[in-house]
Parts: C-alpha cells; structure tokens; sequence
C-alpha cells in the first residue's frame, strides 16, 4: 500500500500545471507600438515636408543642384565714319581663388606649383598666398584681364581652387592717335574717360542668363530657363581715321620740332558740322595703361581755353559790317600807328595809314580792330560774339568741355572794347574757335559740331541757326583770303592747287599781374574759298624755340594737315592758276 501512495503521489508531484494562453504577448505590444510610432513620426514628418513646409527644403535642394550661368556679352565697338574699328573688346581671363577649398585640400602643399603661378603673374609668392590666407573667403581676385596663354598655363598648374572666369579687354587698334578723344575703361569694362565714359551706358549690353540643374558629379542635366540678354550698341563717330591719324602726325611732329609744351589741332566739315579729327600732343598708349601721366589724358581741344589774339580779329570787322557802320570797300586810318584809349595805349607794330577792311585783316592792325570795335554800340559788339558761339557750348556735350572764359561787365572802357576786338579779354577753347570759323564759311549759318552718326543725336542737341547774313559772311571770307598770299602775315599756310583763308593769332599767356613771355600760337583757316568745305584750327602751346609767331610755327602744319585733308576727301581744287601753271608745267615735261 505504501509503494502505492508512494507512486501516485510522485506522479502528482511532476505534472506540468494548465495556463490559461493570453491574447497578445507584453513584449510583441511593445514591438508594435514601437514600430507604429516610428511609421507614425515618419508619416507626420513627411507630411509635414511636403504639405506645410516644403519651401526650406526644396530651396536647400535648389542650392545644391541649380546653376545660373550668365551669358558673356561683349562691349559695343566703336568706329569711324567709314567702319574704321577704333575700339573693340577682346575675350581674356581672370584668375581668381577659393581660399575655403584651398585649405580644405591643402593646396599649399602644392609649393613649386604656387612658385610657378606667382612667377607668371609676376607677383611675389608670399604675398599671393597671403590673398589666400583666410579660410572663410570664398572668392579672390588673383590677377585680371589675363592673355589666353597665361590662362591656359595657369589652368594646366591644376592648383585645387585656383579657376578661371571669362571677361573682356578694352583694345584701341589706333593707339595713341585717337586716345583722348576715344577714352578708356577701366578693369571692369566701364567707361571712365571720353566717348568711351559719355556712352557708356549705350556701349554696355546686359548678359544673358540660363539657369540648368546639375547632378552630384556637377554635369549638367537639364536647362530649366533661358533669359536673353539686351546686346550693346555700337557707334560710329563722324571722324575720318585717316584725316585723324594725318593730323596727329603733323600735331605730335610740330611739337617736338617747335619744342612746345603741347599742340593740337581740330578738322571740321564745314556743311554738316562733323568733326572729322580731335587731336592732341603728347598723347598716351590706351593699350599700355602702366605709366599714364594725367596731362597726357587731357583733351585740349576742349578742356583748355586760350586767349585767341588775332584770330579773332575778323569778327570785329564782321560786326561792324553787321551794324553797317562800313562798307565792304571802306577805308580806316590807323594813323599814327597809335593812340592812348583811358591811359593804356593800343598799337601796331608800325603805322600802316589808310587800310581798306582787307587790308586790316591781312595786316592783322590793333588800331583798324580796335577802331572798328569801338564803332559799334557795345551791346552790339558783345551780341555779335555771344551768337556766333564764343561763350557757349559747341553741341558737342563732352565730358570735361570748357564754355570758355569771359567777365560780363556792367561797365566797359573803351580799353577794354579794343582789347576785346583784337582777341584778348576772352579766352576760348579750340573747338568753340573751330565753330566760329565753320559758322563764317557756311554763310553766317551756325550749326552745332557733331562727333557721332550712330546713333542720331537728339534734335535739342542742337540745331542750325543763322547769325550772320551770308553777304558780310562772304565778305570776311574773301577778305581772309589775303593772309596767305603775298604780304600776309601766313603765306607758309597756303595750301598748293587751292583757296584758303584764314587768320593767325599770336597772344601772349596771362600770368599774375599781366603777361609772361610764354606765348600761344594758332592758325584758323577756310578751304576752298570758291566753295568751303572745310576748317582747321591749329594750336601750337608755348613754342621753345626761336620760332614763336603763329605764321611761323601753326601756320605750316595747317598747310600740311588742310592740304591732306582735302586729297583724302577728293575735294576739286580751285586756285585756276596754280592748277594752270602745274598743268603747263606737266605738259612740257611729257614733251
């Protein structure tokens, strides 16, 4: 019975208990709510990125991926009035650095590169890496305007963040020849003197622009927008590049031989107002920029104003035949030779006696100018130089131009008058002396100088004016005539096979007090008298040598730079006597 009991109650002992089983286990609950959560954050996340703010992201994506890249365009070129290119735009290099990336890739290690890259730009290698030296810039001008060659080296130097950028280079084919006149830019292509600076705006062309998408390698994938640019303009001036490169010759020839401090020289077409040269000596290299002297920059022709002397003589002849105080024929006496006006005293450098008009002019008399000027009720004297444009602008608005210099007054001296007539007590600038030349050789017609046919200049610019009647206009040009011929004060600016008419001017320079003994020489002269079509105005500024009168120094270089001027534009020559005589003369040497 014991063994029994024994058994069964072992066997009691060892069963396994019945558990009830659960729906779900603890732990697979947390499993699942785990990973829902995760889907649930993740769901929210995206929805948050996509529906409420996807702006920051896509734009942080946009960085990363989208590209704008400008178009190059190329400054407009400039030309004379038959295409002559005077200033064109070279493609060049810059060279620049990323200081961030240099660090980043220890581009310094890089030694006997770096030395080489300072050796072709010329620049000591300790300074250049100093440009370099901050790891926060991104960008650094290392040299610009750089030849193609340069940058081809420079490129095959592969220094980790030094690049190439394309921009472009102002050339000037004509060098010194046309430098004030046309200018220069500077680095960054933007017109800081002459023409190049007064249209600038016009000259410079808006890029073009394309906007692409790149992939992470930085290839391009796909161009998203194509933005056209606005293309420069161009302009055509209405100087003629042969009659300019003849008259700086003659200009830059006579002031080294004269030994003066500086020349110029302006051509203008009589019947539209062109100015078909604007030169000056001594001139500067636009392409070679590395030793320019300011004064070298200056454009006299309009920048500079002078007392003009005996140039201005005709016009007090003029005025008195505008006012009808005297006749064409009349006679003035100029005896004694001179006379004391208010305690200063007027003379001639000898007593010439009765003179006729002509002879007035072609003596270049102090006491017939002065006699003439006082003649004439002053405000009349004073209009006459106010309409024919001594105190006003030429129409050529350019940067820098003088109006000249002259002190109204509410009382005059007769002094003062005479000296006014012979050309002193005003101070005017070469083109505004041109101007007033062109006006008598057009007929008493004003018209405004032009410098550029393209694009038109606007109407208000200026238009055409009578201020003289043509018949006194005729008349001083006739009597201008006499000056180069035998007996006038400029035989030397006689133009052979042609009329020419014209006046010099000797004056002294004021200095404190009163006069020096610097001296300014000019000749102004018309050709072809039977029908003029052109004006010169020559200056020569203080004379070294023992030459200092303007028949002597200006008058010669007017002959040279009228006579080519007038081959150049195929104009028929007048003077039937030279013209017969040379007829003659080829005759008889082809028998």
């Amino acid at each position: 019975m014991s063994t029994v009991s024994t058994t069964r109650s072992r066997k009691k002992t060892g069963a396994k208990q019945n558990v009830t089983p659960s729906f779900m286990h603890w732990r697979f609950l947390v499993v699942l709510v785990v990973i829902t959560s995760v889907f649930g954050v993740l769901a929210a996340r995206a929805a948050f990125i996509q529906v409420i703010e996807p702006d920051e992201l896509i734009q942080q994506g946009d960085s990363r991926t989208l590209r704008t890249r400008n178009m190059p365009t190329y400054r407009g070129i400039i030309t004379d009035r038959n295409g002559v290119e005077l200033a064109v735009s070279v493609p060049v290099r810059a060279i620049y650095a990323d200081p961030k990336v240099i660090h980043e890739n220890n581009g310094f290690d890089e030694v006997r590169r770096w030395d080489a890259l300072a050796d072709v730009l010329r620049q000591d290698v300790i300074e250049l890496k100093e440009k370099v030296a901050n790891p926060k810039r991104r960008f650094v001008y290392l040299q610009r305007q750089v030849s193609p060659a340069m940058a081809e080296y420079v490129d095959k130097l592969d220094i980790p963040g030094i690049y190439l950028r394309r921009e472009s280079r102002r050339y000037y084919p004509t060098g010194e020849v046309s430098a004030q006149l046309i200018g220069i830019t500077d680095v960054d292509d933007t017109g800081v003197e002459g023409l190049e600076h007064m249209f600038d705006e016009w000259l410079t062309g808006t890029p073009g622009s394309r906007k692409i998408r790149r992939d992470a390698k930085g290839r391009q994938v796909e161009i998203l927008e194509t933005k056209a640019g606005e293309k420069a303009g161009n302009l055509q001036l209405a100087i003629d590049q042969r009659i300019q490169a003849l008259a700086y010759k003659e200009i830059k020839e006579a002031m080294i031989y004269y030994q003066s401090s500086s020349a110029s020289a302006m051509v203008v077409d009589v019947k539209t107002g062109d100015v078909l040269a604007m030169v000056n000596a001594p001139s500067f290299n636009p392409n070679d920029r590395s030793d320019i002297a300011p004064h070298r920059m200056r454009n006299r022709v309009i920048t500079d104003a002078f007392e003009p002397g005996s140039a201005l003589k005709p016009l007090a002849v003029l005025t008195a035949l505008e006012f009808g105080e005297v006749e064409p024929n009349d006679t003035i006496d100029t005896s004694p030779g001179w006379m004391r006006l208010g305690g200063s005293l007027v003379k001639d450098s000898r007593n010439y006696g009765e003179l006729s008009l002509e002879e007035i002019i072609q003596h270049s008399s102090n006491m017939g100018t002065s006699k003439l000027g006082l003649s004439v009720p002053k405000n009349f004297l004073l209009d006459t130089y106010y309409n024919l444009g001594l105190m006003s602008d030429t129409g050529l608005n350019m940067s820098g131009e003088s109006s000249g210099i002259f002190h109204e007054r509410s009382r005059w001296s007769k002094f003062e008058l005479a000296t006014l007539s012979f050309g002193y007590g005003i101070s005017v600038t070469t083109a505004q002396l041109a101007r007033l030349y062109a006006t008598i050789a057009n007929g008493g017609i004003k018209m405004p100088l032009n410098m550029v046919k393209s694009p038109e200049q606007p109407a208000w610019q200026g238009q055409a004016e009578r201020v003289i009647s043509e018949e006194n206009a005729k008349a001083i040009v006739q009597m201008m005539e006499s000056v180069t011929q035998r007996g006038g004060t400029a035989t030397k600016a006689a133009v052979p096979g042609y009329r020419v008419a014209g006046k010099t001017g000797t004056s002294r320079k004021a200095v404190a007090g009163g006069y020096g003994e610097e001296y300014v020489n000019i000749f102004a002269g018309i050709a072809p008298v039977s029908d003029p079509r052109l004006v010169t105005v020559v200056l020569i500024n203080e004379p070294g040598g023992d030459l200092y009168h303007a028949g002597d120094t200006a008058a010669p270089v007017f002959s040279s730079i009228m006579g080519g001027a007038l081959h150049i534009l195929n104009i028929t020559p007048d003077d039937k006597q030279v013209t017969f005589s040379r007829f003659l003369k080829g005759g008889e040497s082809g028998s």
